[in-house]
């Protein structure tokens, strides 16, 4: 081909999709949690993904609907197994190879998901999980990379097992005295020469926030990447931030064990919104962007100047999860659970965060205390105790965005939130005439009073699958003629 025909198929390429887009920023990636009473639809979840430049994404577990949802859409998949799947997974080769066959292959071929990992498991070993799968984890890793291979998809599809940080440590308090946690080193070389052996990564998941929420006297400019804080001397390298420190301590553990090429990811990193006095817009905007700003400067930490890819925790607020760890669970989302925007960020070439499009909501209508009624009446206590256990209260948590509200509101907002996880029943505005309905907003100052996402009212658009696979197969048939013109077949 001449110079001319070069950039005659260029500009053909252009026309027809997305082919011109300015090369140099790598794309991004996030996890997709669906632990939530109202979902968005997952073609709707594709599209937010696609127009804020995700294009690898995360999944906990095999749903359907979300896979199905991604297949041709130009993402890449990380694909969960749960804990719970460890045990059977590791008892039988047989058990994996159907797994395999119903959760990849199938999706891979009929649907065209572009699966690249499974993560086996997820931050098994957790201290709090006292040795629950640590006997099933490792042997459900090689079945699940066996079955990939009887399938054909060994080199397409590898293996991961996305753990804790805690699995490593450092005795000097420095980086470079990172190593494997005692009571778990001998299991981690093993995995880890696995994961080697089958050039497949090692997937950690770092959190800063936990790092500040867990200890009162931690520098707080330590958890973000432009404070002040006084930096950590580590022999020759500084460390300014604790996500270097324990990347780095990471890195560490894997040199002094005979590993110093495994590749790792960072599979989940965050900061939540609400529920913890450190978990608020603000601060999650302010943690963002400086990861963000790294990502797309290609920037590596001292041990490893080649960037990771880093997952980011997460896409969506997730209202059923366990509330066990804080309230915070709940809003780990760079979007509100319904796809709004929470705050802005700088997301590269110009662009900022663009909120879900297509959700429709129920009715703008409220559920709050009656005027009337009284808060010494003696069924007040039980109908708040009531709507937040079947409901999401932890927004009026010390510290959160509801947390200013008197004792009335707060009321309001326990009653709203059952009213509307109900899907705005009429029965569900009941409490012993404690409340009425309003079509006049309660919201006030940072707390939002929510209406819920109408699950049987989304708009009914066809899969983005259809048109990129027309516009893959118009591709391909111009590029062939094109090559048989030019003489290049």
């Amino acid at each position: 081909m001449g110079h001319n025909n070069y950039m005659f198929l260029w500009i053909l390429l252009c026309l027809i999709g997305h082919e011109c887009q300015i090369k140099g920023v790598k794309g991004l990636a996030i996890n997709w949690g669906t632990i939530t009473t109202h979902p968005l639809q997952p073609n709707i979840v594709v599209q937010l993904l696609r127009d804020n430049g995700f294009n690898k994404v995360k999944l906990f577990e095999a749903e359907p609907g979300p896979l199905r949802a991604l297949g041709h859409s130009g993402i890449q998949v990380m694909l969960g197994i749960p804990n719970d799947f460890l045990a059977p997974l590791a008892s039988s080769v047989q058990v994996a190879v159907d797994w395999v066959q119903q959760n990849v292959s199938d999706y891979i071929s009929r649907y065209g998901v572009d699966i690249r990992y499974v993560a086996v498991g997820n931050e098994p070993f957790l201290k709090t999980y006292k040795d629950m799968f640590l006997h099933t984890t490792f042997p459900a890793l090689q079945n699940i990379q066996a079955a990939l291979i009887k399938a054909g998809l060994g080199k397409q599809v590898k293996v991961t097992v996305p753990l804790n940080a805690d699995v490593y440590q450092t005795d000097t308090g420095l980086p470079s005295g990172g190593n494997f946690r005692s009571d778990i080193h001998d299991l981690m070389i093993s995995i880890i020469k696995f994961l080697s052996d089958s050039n497949a990564p090692l997937t950690i998941n770092i959190y800063p926030f936990l790092s500040l929420n867990a200890d009162p006297d931690f520098p707080k400019d330590y958890a973000f990447f432009n404070g002040s804080a006084a930096p950590v001397v580590d022999g020759s390298i500084s460390y300014t931030n604790v996500f270097e420190a324990n990347f780095d301590t990471l890195i560490s553990a894997l040199e002094k064990n005979g590993f110093s090429s495994t590749a790792v990811i960072i599979g989940e990193i965050g900061w939540p919104t609400d529920g913890d006095p450190s978990a608020n817009a603000a601060y999650a905007q302010r943690f963002y962007q400086g990861l963000l700003t790294r990502i797309f400067q290609g920037q590596g930490t001292p041990k490893r100047r080649t960037p990771p890819d880093v997952y980011l925790f997460s896409l969506l607020d997730e209202d059923r999860k366990s509330v066990l760890p804080g309230n915070f669970e709940r809003h780990w989302g760079l979007f509100n659970f319904d796809g709004t925007i929470k705050y802005q960020l700088d997301m590269g070439n110009r662009k900022t965060l663009v909120p879900a499009k297509g959700v429709k909501y129920l009715a703008r209508k409220w559920c709050i205390m009656s005027p009337d009624a009284s808060l010494t009446d003696p069924n007040f206590p039980g109908g708040l105790s009531y709507a937040c256990t079947y409901s999401d209260c932890t927004s009026l948590g010390y510290g959160s965005s509801c947390s200013r509200l008197d004792a009335r509101n707060n009321a309001s907002y326990a009653f709203n939130m059952y009213y509307q996880t109900m899907d705005q029943r009429k029965e569900a505005c009941s409490f012993n005439n404690l409340s009425v309905l309003t079509t006049l907003d309660p919201s006030q100052d940072t707390c939002r009073f929510e209406i819920m996402i109408d699950l049987g009212k989304h708009e009914t658009a066809a899969p983005p699958s259809l048109a990129v696979r027309e516009k893959t197969s118009m591709v391909a048939l111009l590029l062939s003629l094109l090559c048989i013109i030019y003489g290049v077949l």
